[in-house]
């Protein structure tokens, strides 16, 4: 509904009275929150944007960004505009680029945004933005929140160039790519949970063991769930475990666990990653074995930069794996 609103208040103006230049103050004044951030981003100075401002409030009627101590809050006609404006700035930049061939080398103040679940945070984009930074230094990155709710209409609006995470079920007008598979593993303190032969490969725990311990969960969403993955496959087998603390941020869980009697569950990528000196990695009871999954690439647009940016992600996920497996 705010979509067809946008379009209707843009649509009712005389377009001829209307100076692209002031939109695009609006989206960046949207994306920083910052008059001077804005300028930056624009190449311009803070009073241009100053002026720009008051002629889009003369414009919309509105005061759009107020400002508080935390930066310019955009109001709720902004937040109403910002889709229809960005599609339309997306629109024309498309439209001057369609017979260009992207050229990453030459790209200065190309702007992608990039969402990522936690994991993804954790795990592929760091290997994304070294790749990005070597081949395309010239570009501007930001990586975003994936927030599940709202991705696939932020990569409609072309807020979001693509999104990476697992658990993602886009529409089919969207193109999906698997970029690999993830597995669980288990984490406990040392001194709680004893480990397998020194140097050898961690001892499975047992279905009996698994259940009789206290769990800290990750749980990205904010419904209060205390339900994962490992939940619904316990749930298919009649079984249920007690997950004593829930968490947001998955960077929680290894200090959560240290020097308790919890456990956690997570990709076996983070636990390597995120493992201190107190803590050790245990495989699942092989009854939950068949719980691996997929990290995904989603994607909305298509022209020559979303398809160059889309392959940059395969590629960095390739060296990843490459130097997951060593020399040889």
């Amino acid at each position: 509904m705010k979509w067809i609103n946008a379009i209707y208040i843009i649509d009712s103006m005389n377009l001829s009275s209307v100076d692209l230049n002031l939109l695009v103050v609006f989206e960046a004044l949207y994306e920083t929150g910052n008059v001077t951030l804005a300028g930056k981003l624009l190449n311009r100075a803070q009073p241009s944007v100053s002026n720009a401002l008051g002629r889009l409030r003369l414009l919309f009627q509105d005061e759009l960004f107020v400002r508080t101590a935390g930066g310019m809050v955009a109001t709720e006609k902004a937040q109403t505009l910002i889709p229809a404006i960005a599609a339309i700035l997306d629109q024309l930049r498309d439209t001057l680029e369609r017979d260009t061939a992207f050229n990453p080398e030459q790209a200065n103040g190309r702007r992608f945004t990039l969402a990522a679940s936690d994991y993804a945070d954790i795990v592929p984009v760091p290997h994304i933005v070294r790749r990005l930074r070597r081949l395309a230094p010239g570009i501007d990155l930001r990586l975003c929140t994936l927030d599940r709710e709202r991705i696939y209409t932020q990569l409609d609006n072309a807020q979001v160039d693509i999104a990476i995470g697992g658990h993602l079920t886009p529409p089919k007008r969207m193109q999906a790519v698997p970029l690999y598979s993830e597995d669980f593993v288990c984490i406990s303190d040392r001194a709680t949970l004893a480990a397998g032969p020194p140097g050898g490969a961690p001892a499975p725990l047992t279905l009996q063991t698994y259940l009789q311990r206290p769990h800290a969960l990750f749980v990205p969403s904010n419904d209060g769930s205390r339900r994962g993955v490992i939940d619904r496959k316990l749930a298919a087998l009649g079984l249920r475990r007690r997950v004593a603390a829930t968490f947001s941020h998955i960077v929680a869980l290894p200090q959560a666990v240290s020097g308790t009697d919890l456990i956690a569950t997570l990709a076996g990528r983070v636990d390597h990653r995120l493992l201190t000196e107190p803590l050790h990695i245990l495989a699942l009871p092989t009854e939950l074995t068949d719980t691996a999954f997929s990290i995904d690439m989603v994607s909305g647009r298509d022209d020559s930069a979303s398809r160059w940016l889309r392959q940059q992600p395969l590629l960095a996920v390739r060296q990843m794996q490459a130097e997951e497996a060593g020399p040889g």
